[in-house]
């Protein structure tokens, strides 16, 4: 049985899930590394990353380097005299860094490898209609999401299921797969399998512009964009009122497949619902946000905000 000395490397609340998983689990955690602080919001106050949190409630040692190349970083981290590192939802490493401990350094990835290798796997099983994703364990090498296969665990993606739920399901599920990757470490009883040579769906980070959505798209497109980017960063278009252009974020929809003449993006309303036309039918949103208004369901923004009669989204 190997005496291990970990040390935890994440950034965002599903880093933080896996962290208090193992601090819970009783392995011995010697520290942890996350990003630097840096200002957020209106007042651009100094914000910690959730995994520092977590870490200074819990009396861990925290690193927060800039560069994971600097001397003095490699020495600190040296100085830690750690035989694993677990990487959750951070940056990629050098490989001075995730060759250092013994028994090697080993990440945890939201998705079934080798698909959606990447910066955002979740979001990307849902904007591309899958019926399944998962989360796989592997080894660290020199490319980013390719190393030696540990362990997977799959699940089952919901029509309806939103990214932000699809979240917290992976990664209560990733926290489980990294203790049993941790306990195989510590008893040696690890076997890996290289990742197969397939042409792989991606993951690239989503900027503002895959946000956007396109109304001449698919129903089904559609609908699986805005729900595979809600809660966050969330799908927008654009809202034509009587000239007036705003932009609108979108987050809670239902699909309603239906032959009509009507014109691409044009809005039907009624008293309680808001429906935009598409190709193959109309998409019912239930919730959405103006901008520099809050975020609100369709009935009480119908109350309150006079949408003309040919107002469309574009």
């Amino acid at each position: 049985m190997r005496d291990l000395r970990i040390v935890f490397m994440g950034t965002p609340d599903f880093a933080v899930a896996i962290l208090d998983a193992l601090i819970t689990s009783k392995f011995n955690v010697v520290g942890v590394i996350t990003a630097p602080d840096k200002p957020a919001g209106r007042g651009r106050k100094m914000h910690e990353s959730a995994v520092k949190k977590y870490a200074v409630e819990h009396h861990l040692k925290v690193l927060q380097p800039t560069n994971l190349k600097n001397g003095g970083f490699i020495k600190e981290l040296e100085n830690l005299n750690a035989n694993l590192q677990i990487i959750v939802a951070f940056r990629m490493l050098p490989k001075i860094v995730w060759q250092m401990p013994k028994y090697g350094t080993f990440n945890l990835h939201a998705s079934l490898l080798p698909e959606y290798r990447g910066a955002a796997p979740i979001n990307w099983a849902i904007i591309n209609g899958e019926s399944k994703t998962g989360v796989t364990t592997f080894f660290i090498d020199e490319k980013i999401d390719t190393g030696s296969v540990i362990l997977q665990k799959e699940v089952s993606i919901g029509e309806e299921e939103t990214v932000g739920e699809l979240h917290d399901k992976l990664m209560h599920l990733g926290s489980k797969l990294v203790i049993e990757t941790v306990q195989q470490i510590k008893q040696n009883t690890v076997k890996t399998f290289k990742q197969p040579k397939i042409q792989e769906k991606a993951a690239p980070k989503i900027f503002n512009e895959t946000c956007r959505i396109n109304w001449t798209n698919s129903l089904n497109n559609i609908y699986n964009l805005i729900r595979g980017l809600n809660p966050y960063p969330t799908a927008w278009t654009t809202l034509i009122n009587n000239n007036e252009e705003i932009k609108v974020k979108i987050y809670d929809v239902k699909k309603e497949f239906e032959a009509h003449q009507y014109k691409i993006g044009t809005l039907i309303t009624s008293k309680n619902e808001i429906k935009v036309a598409v190709k193959n039918g109309f998409l019912i949103i239930e919730s959405l946000q103006l901008s520099g208004k809050r975020k609100m369901d369709s009935k009480s923004l119908l109350n309150g905000f006079k949408l003309y009669e040919n107002a469309i989204m574009q």
